[in-house]
């Protein structure tokens, strides 16, 4: 299975010095039936994305909540066995939790199939984004449009062996 771990730079570099990321459970986004039905694909490129997409969301939020870090979005890809990670029955509906699932375990940096890292263009908006998260959690349309700026910026494909530049 496939899981994208939302992360801050800070966090990358602590997962490269430990060679894992954790502390578990970790919070990570894959392709759950909530999501296939919210998504309504059967293509699993298309919902891996969506996936990787909910994992860029949740790196927005970890970054709203650490002023100090560097304003880029971070997620990594793993590949971990079916059935290590499970969705929330009880959160499944959840518009909020679409494709999160928990990690029971730490997971070895070496099962990293990639890292996904906004470019350094984003930081501009991906900083007015972190900002206004609040007040669009609140409703604000002007702050969601804000947020939306940040979505619009892809994350960049990277190596797991390009981790020490990225964090350099």
């Amino acid at each position: 299975m496939r899981a994208y771990v939302p992360l801050t730079l800070a966090g990358l570099a602590a997962a490269h010095t430990s060679g894992e990321l954790g502390p578990a459970p970790l919070t990570a986004y894959a392709v759950t039936p909530a999501l296939r039905e919210w998504y309504v694909s059967d293509d699993i490129e298309e919902l891996e994305y969506a996936a990787l997409n909910r994992a860029a969301s949740a790196s927005l939020r970890l970054l709203a909540g650490d002023p100090a870090a560097v304003r880029r979005r971070v997620v990594v890809a793993v590949d971990i066995p079916d059935g290590s990670a499970a969705a929330d029955p009880d959160r499944g509906l959840d518009q909020a939790a679409l494709g999160e699932v928990r990690i029971a375990a730490v997971v070895p940096l070496a099962k990293a199939a990639a890292v996904h890292v906004d470019a350094d263009d984003a930081e501009g908006d991906v900083t007015a984004a972190a900002g206004a998260l609040g007040a669009a959690d609140q409703g604000d349309g002007d702050a969601q449009f804000t947020v939306d700026g940040a979505e619009d910026h892809e994350l960049l494909w990277f190596g797991v062996q390009e981790i020490p530049h990225l964090i350099g």
